[in-house]
C-alpha cells in the first residue's frame, strides 16, 4: 500500500450522543478539521506529557469573549500551560471578568454611532458599557499606586501582582470561576507581555508615571527570563532531556516573543541550542504576505527558532482561534491526565542564574578559541548556526 494513502476515510453518521473526542477522532477527516485533529493528537500524545515545557501565546480578542475563564484557565489548572506571552489587551479585558463587570453577546451589524451616543463599546459582536473601561482603569490605577509596584520589574512580576489583587477581589465577591490573571497567579504560571505599552494597562502605567510613580516595566527582564525558561526546558532533573513546545494562538508580537527565545540563546548569547521541539499554531494569517503572524514552522527553522529534526512535530491550522480553542481544550482535558504544576514563576531567579552563568562561561571561552593555531582551525568542519554556534546533534 502506498505511504500516501494508508488511512482510509470511513465516514459514519453523526450521532446525538457524540463526545468531543469521538467528533474529532472520527469526523474531522480533511482540510483544517484534519489539522485540528492532528493538533489534538500531538498535544495529547506528546506535548502535554511529562518533561515538556509548554509556552502559550495569546493574540486577538480572546478574553473579552470569555475564553480566559472557559478555556485557558482549565488548561492552566491541569498543568498543561507552563508560561504565557499575551497581548496587554487580553489581560486588560480579562480584568473585567475578575471585577464582575458585564459584557454581552450582541450583533456586529449595529449602528456604531448610536452605540457611541448610548455609551456602549463594541468588539465585533461583544457589547459593553463605557463604564466597564472606566471602572477597570480606576481599579488598575488604584492597585498600581500600592508599594509593591513602586520599582523596576518585568511583566511576569507585574502580572503576578495584578493576579494577586484581582484574586482577592474575586474572593470578596464570591466569584465562581477565576479569571486568567488570578488563575495564573494561583498556579505560578508567569505571564509576559511583549509590548507592555500597547494596551489600556500600559496607558494607565504611563498616566501614573506623570504623577511620579516609580513603576518601570523593563523589557530586558522579560527577554532574559523567557530565554531562561526555554534554555532550562532541557533540564528535567533526570537523565532524560526535556523538550520545549510553542503553542501559538493567533500570531503577532506574542508569537515572535516566544519563538525569539531560541535565537536569543544561540545567536545573541552564543549558547548551544537547537530550537523549540514542538510548534503548534492556530491562525488565519497567510504566509505569502511576509508577516510574522503567517510565517510557517519551516521558515522558523532558518532562524533557529524550531529544531529542523522536529518539523513533523509542527502543525498549523488555518481557522478562527475562537472555534479551535474550546475544542482542543475539551479534547486535552478528556484525553490527558493532569500534570504537576511546574510553577515556573517561583523558579525564575534560579533559571536566570543558570542562563547568566553559562553565558559568562561561553564569553570567557571565546578568546581561547580565537587563540587557537591555524592548524587547529583546519580540523573537520562543524555544522553551526549563522552566528557560529555549533548545532547540537540528537536530543542530549
Amino acid at each position: 500500500m502506498s505511504k500516501f494513502h494508508n488511512h482510509q476515510i470511513t465516514p459514519t453518521p453523526v450521532s446525538a450522543d457524540l463526545s468531543v473526542v469521538d467528533l474529532i477522532d472520527n469526523h474531522f477527516s480533511a482540510y483544517n478539521s484534519a489539522r485540528l485533529r492532528e493538533i489534538c493528537h500531538l498535544l495529547s500524545r506528546e506535548v502535554l506529557q511529562e518533561g515538556v515545557t509548554v509556552g502559550l501565546t495569546l493574540s486577538g480578542a480572546l478574553t473579552p469573549a470569555g475564553f480566559g475563564i472557559s478555556a485557558i484557565a482549565p488548561l492552566i489548572r491541569h498543568g498543561f500551560i507552563d508560561y504565557i506571552i499575551s497581548t496587554g489587551a487580553n489581560l486588560y479585558h480579562d480584568l473585567h471578568y475578575g471585577l464582575g463587570l458585564n459584557l454581552y453577546k450582541g450583533s456586529p451589524f449595529v449602528d456604531d454611532a448610536e452605540l457611541r451616543e448610548q455609551g456602549n463599546i463594541r468588539i465585533y459582536d461583544i457589547i459593553f458599557d463605557y463604564d466597564v473601561l472606566l471602572e477597570t482603569d480606576a481599579f488598575v490605577r488604584t492597585i498600581l499606586r500600592a508599594e509593591p509596584f513602586q520599582k523596576r520589574m518585568g511583566t511576569a512580576e507585574f502580572h503576578y501582582l495584578l493576579g494577586k489583587y484581582i484574586r482577592e477581589i474575586e474572593k470578596q465577591r464570591g466569584a465562581e470561576h477565576s479569571c486568567l490573571l488570578a488563575t495564573a497567579y494561583e498556579c505560578g504560571v508567569p505571564i509576559y507581555t511583549s509590548s507592555p505599552g500597547d494596551s489600556s494597562i500600559g496607558m494607565n502605567v504611563a498616566a501614573l508615571a506623570l504623577e511620579g510613580s516609580e513603576l518601570v516595566l523593563d523589557p530586558a527582564i522579560d527577554v532574559n527570563e523567557t530565554a531562561a525558561i526555554a534554555y532550562g526546558a532541557r533540564d528535567t532533573g533526570t537523565p532524560i532531556s526535556g523538550k520545549s513546545a510553542a503553542v501559538i494562538l493567533g500570531g503577532g508580537s506574542p508569537k515572535n516573543f516566544l519563538l525569539q527565545t531560541q535565537p536569543q540563546i544561540h545567536e545573541v548569547l552564543g549558547l548551544e541550542e537547537r530550537g523549540h521541539d514542538y510548534f503548534i499554531q492556530i491562525t488565519d494569517a497567510r504566509p505569502d504576505t511576509g508577516g510574522l503572524s503567517g510565517a510557517t514552522p519551516s521558515e522558523a527553522v532558518s532562524w533557529g527558532k524550531v529544531d529542523p529534526e522536529e518539523l513533523p512535530n509542527t502543525i498549523v491550522c488555518y481557522t478562527d482561534t475562537t472555534i479551535a480553542l474550546p475544542i482542543l481544550t475539551a479534547y486535552a482535558i478528556a484525553q490527558c491526565e493532569p500534570r504537576p504544576l511546574k510553577r515556573l514563576y517561583d523558579r525564575r531567579s534560579q533559571m536566570l542564574t543558570k542562563l547568566q552563568l553559562d553565558y559568562q562561561l561561553a564569553k570567557a571561552q571565546k578568546p581561547q578559541e580565537r587563540a587557537q593555531s591555524p592548524a587547529e582551525h583546519r580540523s573537520a568542519p562543524v555544522a553551526t548556526y549563522p552566528c557560529g554556534t555549533p548545532i547540537r546533534n540528537g536530543h542530549g
